[in-house]
């Protein structure tokens, strides 16, 4: 069972990100030290510097040569349940907007705060068992499912720019009736050839972005140094570890105060209002780690691994995907919430599946 000095730990992992959140939100609401635009380039330097180097350390720092090939498995088939329910959701209700909603489901029900809340969390309630497997769930996000997140985003970018710059200009030529109707099905003739070239261009631009990525450099020079590392014993320079570890330690609570910056900036704190908030906490406590449950099952994981991979899985959301929401204006209202509430119920929720599983 889980002692109060276990408790006491995880308290203290969570308490410092509501103390720069909180002074972030004063600095804006109170001090007016920030304007917009500020706040909107202390985002952009969270998502295109401090996340990259801490991709970086997560990265770099994990023995890929020991990693648990059915916890992956379990984490894909997660993934992908998760986009199959998602578009079936979106395709019943016929909610516009669908890939932005894609982009924040995903992030809400399959992108937990492992690094900060999690490792003293699921130490204290796995032990050694947990040290093995939380550290290549940090790695998998780090390495895979931010990077898909940030192409998701890109992809959503693109297609708008490249449907507004496809839609003729309204003009008033006085055509007929007849002609304006005749119009669309010969453009949709003249466009049916064509869809494969526009594919082709919007992932063009969408790979030219990623490429230009910080974060992209990050995870491939990271997955390099960790095969390098963890298969020769050849150690980093201190100077440029030492370099590295304390530009990287400032991420998250960069990411932090991005976020008390946000929400500083709306007129409400919970800036999504009660009806998405209930569903940003249904699919982050109860769909995610719904999914992960039957992933794991199928994918043949027992015992602890089950349990841990399960409770993980019903961590708070991510601060990451936020700054990437935020830097790409894909409903970082819903995300913002999601961190903010996620953290204050983080600990009974955990602990309530931590005893359901016991059973």
């Amino acid at each position: 069972m889980i002692s109060l000095i276990d408790v006491y730990h995880v308290v203290t992992a969570t308490v410092p990100l509501y103390v720069t959140m909180l002074l972030a939100y004063i600095c804006v609401k109170w001090w007016k030290l920030f304007t917009p635009d500020q706040c909107a380039g202390i985002n952009k330097f969270v998502a295109n510097f401090s996340v990259p180097l801490l991709s970086f350390q997560v990265i770099s720092s994990n023995n890929i040569y020991k990693m648990s090939l059915k916890l992956i498995y379990a984490d894909f088939v997660q993934k992908f349940l998760a986009f199959l329910v998602l578009i079936i959701i979106i395709k019943i209700g016929d909610i516009r907007g669908g890939l932005k909603w894609i982009i924040t489901g995903l992030s809400l029900s399959t992108l937990p705060n492992t690094l900060i809340l999690g490792i003293p969390l699921m130490k204290a309630m796995y032990k050694e068992e947990s040290d093995f497997l939380l550290p290549q769930i940090i790695f998998l996000q780090s390495m895979i499912w931010y990077n898909l997140l940030l192409f998701l985003h890109e992809l959503d970018a693109a297609i708008p720019v490249r449907t507004i710059s496809a839609a003729p200009p309204s003009q008033d030529t006085g055509e007929s009736e007849s002609s304006i109707e005749v119009q669309p099905k010969e453009d949709e003739v003249e466009t049916k050839p064509e869809n494969k070239m526009r594919v082709m261009l919007i992932l063009m631009k969408v790979g030219k972005k990623l490429i230009m990525n910080p974060n992209t450099y990050a995870t491939f020079i990271g997955l390099i140094w960790a095969s390098i590392h963890f298969r020769w014993g050849v150690d980093m320079p201190d100077v440029v570890n030492q370099s590295i570890t304390i530009l990287s330690s400032g991420g998250l609570g960069m990411a932090t105060f991005s976020l008390g910056l946000f929400m500083a900036s709306n007129s409400r704190i919970i800036a999504c209002g009660p009806r998405m908030t209930m569903v940003a906490l249904g699919l982050k406590f109860l769909v995610g780690p719904a999914l992960m449950a039957a992933a794991s099952i199928v994918i043949g994981l027992r015992d602890t691994m089950l349990k841990v991979a399960i409770v993980q899985a019903a961590l708070p959301q991510g601060i990451v995907p936020f700054v990437f929401a935020r830097e790409y204006n894909v409903h970082p209202a819903v995300l913002s919430t999601g961190v903010l509430l996620g953290m204050l119920i983080a600990l009974p929720v955990a602990l309530i599946y931590y005893l359901l599983l016991s059973l």
